[in-house]
Formats: C-alpha cells, sequence, structure tokens
C-alpha cells in the first residue's frame, strides 16, 4: 500500500468531527485509505444491493446495528443519501468525534446532500489519485514523463501492475455505464462516450463550448451538463484564467485537462508508450500530468485549488500560475526532455509585464537535471 499525503489530515480530523467525508474518483483508494486508518471501525459497503436496500427501507434500523461500534465506515455514500438526515440526528443525540467516516465517488451529489444534511458537523477531504511525490516516495516512478503519462496515477494499477490499457477500457466502461446513469438520465451512452473523446482531443487547450457542441452534435445546455458530470466524477477539471491587470485584453476561456493522463490517452486511442512520444498532443498529455500534480498537493492538504493560467490576446502566455496569498508563481510546463535556450521566454514576459524580478518564475521540463538559470529555475517532472 502506498502512504497518502492526506492519511495525517483525515486522521487528525476525526478527533474533532463526528463526520468525515472523503470524495474522490472510483479506484483513487478512499476505501484503502479509510480502512487503514481506521482498522477498528465495522465496514459497509453501499453498493452491496441487500446493505443499500436496508439502509432505504429503514435506515434508523440500519444505523442502530452500529450502536456500540468504536465507528463505522459507509463506503459509496452516494447510492442512499437519504441516509445522511439520519447520521445527522445520530451524531447530534451521541456527539462522538470521528463516529462516521462517509466515502464517495461522486461529488456533485455528495456536495449537495453533505452540505444541506451535515453541515457543521462534517470536515471534507478530497483523495485523487497517486501524486508523482507519493510515487516516488515509494520509488515506484517510471524512468521516463511519457511512460508515467501512458501508465497513469491509479494506486491499484501500480499495486498490482496491471495493463493501462485493459484498466483504462475497463474504467471507462465502468464510469459511463454506472455512475454517469445515476448522475443523469443520458439517451444515448454511445453519444457521451464519443463527447469524452471530442474532450481528450481538446487537452490543454481552449475551451470553445459552441465548437465542442457542433463537433459533438448536441446543444450547448447538454454540452454544459455533460461537463459538469464529468468534473463532478473526477474525470476532467478546467483551469481558469488569471485576471490580472497588465492593460492588455485577457482570455477569458478556461482550458480543459484530465485528472489522470492514462484515461486520456485511451480516449485518444493510444496503445503505447512510443504513441504517447509519437502524438501532436505529447505538449498537452504532460501539462495536463503536471497540473493534475499541483491540484493533488492542494486536495492532499486539505487546501482549495489555487492553479491558474494566463493568456493576452498578443498569444503571450504562462501555463500556470500559483496563487499563494497575495503572491503569484509563474510556471511553465515542457515535455521536451533536452534544455533549449527558449524555454524561459514566456516567463521573461510575464515578469516583466507584472512587475516580477526577471528570473522569479518556473520551468518543469521532462528533463532529469535541475538548475539555476538567470531565466529561472529548472525542474525535472520527477522533483515536482
Amino acid at each position: 500500500m502506498y502512504k497518502r499525503t492526506l492519511g495525517q489530515r483525515i486522521f487528525d480530523a476525526a478527533g474533532q468531527f463526528p463526520v468525515i467525508a472523503l470524495f474522490g474518483p472510483r479506484q483513487s483508494g478512499k476505501t484503502t485509505l479509510a480502512r487503514s486508518l481506521f482498522p477498528d471501525f465495522v465496514y459497509i459497503n453501499l453498493e452491496l444491493f441487500e446493505e443499500q436496500g436496508l439502509a432505504i427501507e429503514d435506515p434508523r434500523g440500519f444505523l442502530e446495528r452500529f450502536r456500540n461500534a468504536r465507528g463505522v465506515i459507509l463506503d459509496e455514500i452516494q447510492k442512499t443519501p437519504q441516509l445522511l438526515s439520519y447520521i445527522q440526528v445520530e451524531v447530534d443525540e451521541k456527539a462522538v468525534a470521528g463516529r462516521f467516516i462517509l466515502t464517495g465517488s461522486q461529488n456533485l451529489l455528495l456536495n449537495q446532500h453533505v452540505s444541506q444534511s451535515l453541515a457543521g458537523r462534517v470536515a471534507l477531504f478530497t483523495l485523487l489519485p497517486l501524486s508523482i511525490e507519493e510515487l516516488r516516495q515509494a520509488d515506484a516512478l517510471p524512468s521516463t514523463a511519457a511512460e508515467m503519462i501512458f501508465q497513469g496515477f491509479y494506486p491499484r494499477l501500480h499495486l498490482h501492475h496491471i495493463d493501462p490499457i485493459i484498466f483504462a477500457e475497463s474504467y471507462v466502461r465502468t464510469f459511463v455505464e454506472r455512475d454517469v446513469r445515476d448522475l443523469q438520465q443520458i439517451a444515448s451512452l454511445y453519444d457521451f462516450q464519443k463527447f469524452m473523446r471530442l474532450c481528450a482531443a481538446r487537452i490543454g487547450q481552449l475551451l470553445n463550448l459552441s465548437d465542442l457542441a457542433n463537433d459533438a452534435g448536441v446543444s450547448l445546455p447538454t454540452v454544459k451538463s455533460w461537463l459538469s458530470v464529468l468534473e463532478a466524477s473526477y474525470v476532467l477539471f478546467l483551469v481558469q484564467p488569471h485576471h490580472a491587470n497588465f492593460n492588455k485584453r485577457l482570455v477569458k476561456m478556461p482550458k480543459l485537462y484530465f485528472y489522470d493522463t492514462s484515461l486520456a490517452c485511451h480516449l485518444l486511442r493510444l496503445t503505447s508508450v512510443d504513441d504517447v512520444y509519437d502524438h501532436y498532443l505529447r505538449g498537452e498529455l504532460f501539462e495536463s500530468m503536471i497540473l493534475s500534480d499541483f491540484l493533488k498537493k492542494r486536495f492532499h492538504q486539505a487546501l482549495p485549488p489555487n492553479v491558474y493560467f494566463w493568456r493576452d490576446k498578443s498569444g503571450h502566455e504562462v501555463d500556470c500560475l500559483l496563487e499563494e496569498g497575495a503572491k503569484l508563481y509563474p510556471i511553465e510546463i515542457k515535455s521536451s526532455a533536452t534544455i533549449q535556450p527558449d524555454l524561459f521566454s514566456g516567463l521573461q514576459k510575464w515578469c516583466e509585464l507584472a512587475g516580477y524580478p526577471s528570473g522569479f518564475g518556473t520551468v518543469i521540463y521532462a528533463g532529469e537535471e535541475e538548475q539555476k538559470r538567470p531565466g529561472g529555475q529548472l525542474l525535472s517532472w520527477r522533483m515536482l
């Protein structure tokens, strides 16, 4: 098992809140982490029809079973959201810290129900797949960035050495056939899978909703609805532009990325590491991997996202701005493993416009070396 950065945060919060809610995509390791942190808790999987049926038909009787337990882990709580109101009554009657650990893989539904039923009683956490740091600490990083992009970051895939192609195909089919039906009544799952492939083809690019609707052959409201499903299920995320005032017109559209590049590779029909090397979106896949890792760092420290990008109408761009308080940290992301003289040109332009000292930014690249250069810091992806 891999040591998860978020584990200590959850364990500490369980001493302060009666309910812990752990969100995240399927196969990100939520159940494994919860059971390892609280090994003496009763574990209930609400995907099992008998448990689900009892929780729906007799919620009081369902919870009565755990009266004398140290605590209980309720896995896939989105299957029985009505149970949350009864959990509220339970924790109000018996104020014991860390009594219920809830896990779920549908952020949208869970946020709505948890916010309504357990406000002030619950600590919320998000667990994404493994980070580069977590894999590095386990001495499990592949030798190249392209291998990492193709293999992805799901713990089970690494732990059991599963073929990434088989894993991604099974993941997408399970997601579409089960989770999508739970979230929305989508008439054609084939059209939705086509939509996912169109999203993968736009990875790292500005998201034009009208163009996406035309290519998918669906309405603009449908595109917005389907994007919300993919965001709520932790398949993709949008990075918003940072609207710093540099007296220039700025791009206002977000960029689209995937939380896990192995799923994007599968949707792009890439079947080997060589395909990643040769693909025209190799740079965008690398960028998606790095930005996703920045999000993991924030979520796994129980902090809100702080990732933006910057681009003006003249084409000047910085791939990533990390917002830390009142300060911005500019980062360029380059899929090349070779150190080129122009790696720092975007950073230098941004520092000039923003009034930051020259050499303030960082370039993350696919190579191995780390250097301090006049234009900024050069950092290997392996040391992210």
